[in-house]
This record gives structure tokens, C-alpha cells and sequence, in this order.
């Protein structure tokens, strides 16, 4: 893995937050905070970006290329889609990661330190880093789900129509 220094939250950078679907919405100064917590990284292919089981306080956006879920060595999914979220549900329940996730060929991800809130400077700064954090959750985890129903009655009708 190759990583960058924390980045600065100038406005270049900002302006390429704002192209990732899931932070289009946000304003600036959230935008700066999480600049403030984030890293670019870079992984190579098969490389582990997350491990099951593991309580990293790491949540990744991937920014280009492909990587692949897998839970007890079972493939799950693969995203590749700019501003992906990955890595959510460890924040949102605080428990193991749930899954495995690794780079299908090259793969560059926004890597935010959730746990590295010493960077910003208020307690409000705090407090609108983590509503910016849990409404980008909120919308992702949505979105999954209605995705994971639609797959399950695809399933469940197949099951239905075997003989």
C-alpha cells in the first residue's frame, strides 16, 4: 500500500470531494473536516484493504478501480463505482469487521481516520464531522439495502419456479 500525509483542506481538494456522489450535497466546511482525517491510499492487486474480524478505525471511499467483499472467504460483491462507501458498518455498530475487502487490480481509496478527531479543532467541529459522517451512512446503508431486497426476491422468485 502506498499512502499520502493527511491531506490539506485546500480548496483543490475540496473540489474533488464534491465530484464523489456521496459528499456532492455537503458543505464546505464539512468537507474541510474530513479532509483534515483523510489520506489518499493506494492498493496493489489482492491487496487486503480490510480485514474480517479487525477493529481499524479506517472507512475508505473509493475513489478509482475495483475491489471485492468476500465474508469467510465467500466472494459477496465487487464495487467499483467513484465514492463507493466501504468499511461503514464497523463505525455504525462499533463491533468486528464484517467482511474482507481487497483490490481487484489497482484501486485508489479516501482513507478517513474516524478515530483521529484530535485533528479538528471544536467539539462542534467534532459534532458536524460525525452528523456529516452518519448522514452519508445513513443514505449509503440505505441504498445497499434496497439493492440486497431487490436481490433476495430475485432469489426467492427463482426458488419459487424450480420444479
Amino acid at each position: 500500500m502506498i499512502e499520502t500525509k493527511f491531506l490539506k483542506d485546500n480548496i483543490q481538494n475540496i473540489q474533488k470531494l464534491m465530484a464523489l456522489p456521496p459528499l456532492q450535497n455537503f458543505e464546505t466546511s464539512s468537507l474541510r473536516q474530513l479532509l483534515r482525517l483523510s489520506k489518499i491510499r493506494e492498493f496493489r492487486h489482492n491487496e487486503k484493504i480490510i480485514e474480517e474480524g479487525a477493529l481499524d478505525p479506517w472507512l475508505y471511499f473509493l475513489l478509482s478501480g475495483r475491489v471485492r467483499v468476500e465474508k469467510e472467504g465467500v466472494r459477496i460483491t465487487s464495487l467499483e463505482e467513484m465514492g463507493d462507501i466501504i468499511g461503514e458498518m464497523r463505525l455504525l455498530d462499533g463491533k468486528e469487521r464484517s467482511a474482507s475487502v481487497f483490490a481487484e487490480g489497482k484501486a485508489v481509496c479516501l482513507a478517513v481516520k474516524t478515530d483521529a478527531k484530535d485533528r479538528l479543532a471544536s467539539e462542534e467541529e467534532k459534532a458536524n464531522f460525525l452528523l456529516t459522517l452518519y448522514r452519508v451512512f445513513a443514505e449509503f446503508v440505505t441504498l445497499r439495502l434496497r439493492l440486497t431486497n431487490d436481490e433476495l426476491v430475485r432469489i426467492k422468485s427463482g426458488l419459487n419456479e424450480t420444479p
